[in-house]
């Protein structure tokens, strides 16, 4: 198991150019791992990103991020195809940075079936043909990334966010639609504190369809003190043998925008580097005594 946290926790949108440093302030907060959420892949450079992290002996993991205009059930083919393009171009860079990982397997965590936010279904037949569509879009995207060695990992948004897959046994379904052992989930226990009615045993469901998981408190603070129970996280990653990643990810409210979409009003903890330090702590503790 790896302890990563998200460039979202300090910076929006995360350029090479000016963030390259991100990377050593992260490993000497002792992290395994940095998450680059790819905003705007063209502030990206992933070769001078890949080689930095090797130096410091960093692991680098890609991470989609899915906002208006990367749509993959939009009514529109060039978008879908724009998003697909987007997703290729991930799962490059996702391979690209494998060798960083130290033998963990590449997974791109997301919820690369359709935009955030996107306006819902007006009912449930509309809902099941956008999740039959997301399936086709997405086969051959997992076929793309199996050939490069990646994973794709399916984040469950809570409902407010998404109306198609909210839930283990939702995300369960579009694995199995998809049908390919490089497609997974990617849970939040964010996320989970909302949908699911207990998060272990969630867990314990998506067993080894499990490829990705972000550890983050119900109020996107410090992990650890707020509401989510942890001891029945950390015995059902136990229980189904997870030695992924394991990622936290927080936002900055002092970046306008990424504060309005995540709806972040108020301070959640004194600092930024407070909810990565401690975090860290707090997440190394409960797991690896587990």
């Amino acid at each position: 198991m790896k302890f990563g946290v998200n460039t979202f926790n300090f910076v929006s949108p995360f350029r090479t150019a000016v963030d390259l440093s991100l990377l050593d302030r992260v490993k000497d907060m002792g992290f395994d791992l940095i998450e680059i959420a790819f905003e705007d892949p063209a502030t990206i450079d992933v070769a001078a990103l890949a080689n930095h992290a090797g130096g410091l002996g960093l692991g680098v993991l890609a991470c989609g991020v899915f906002g208006p205009g990367r749509n993959l059930v939009s009514a529109e083919a060039a978008e879908r195809r724009d998003t697909a393009d987007y997703i290729r171009g991930l799962i490059d860079a996702a391979a690209a940075f494998a060798p960083t990982l130290g033998g963990l397997t590449p997974a791109i965590g997301g919820p690369m079936y359709g935009a955030v936010g996107k306006t819902p279904a007006p009912d449930r037949d509309a809902r099941q043909r956008e999740r039959d569509l997301a399936a086709v879009e997405l086969r051959p995207l997992a076929a793309y990334a199996h050939d490069r060695g990646v994973r794709l990992a399916l984040e469950l948004l809570n409902r407010y966010e998404t109306d198609l897959l909210n839930v283990v046994s939702q995300g369960l379904e579009m694995v199995a639609a998809v049908d390919s052992p490089a497609l997974g989930l990617h849970l939040d226990t964010y996320h989970m504190h909302l949908e699911e009615r207990d998060s272990a045993v969630a867990i314990r469901r998506a067993g080894e369809r499990l490829y990705h998981f972000h550890a983050c408190e119900n109020d996107r603070g410090v992990p650890g003190r707020g509401q989510v129970r942890w001891p029945g996280v950390a015995a059902a990653l136990g229980d189904i043998g997870y030695d992924g990643a394991v990622v936290i990810e927080s936002f900055t409210p002092t970046v306008a925008s990424i504060a309005r979409a995540v709806c972040i009003w108020r301070d959640i903890a004194p600092d930024q580097d407070t909810i990565a330090r401690e975090g860290l702590g707090f997440l190394r503790g409960l797991l690896l005594t587990a």
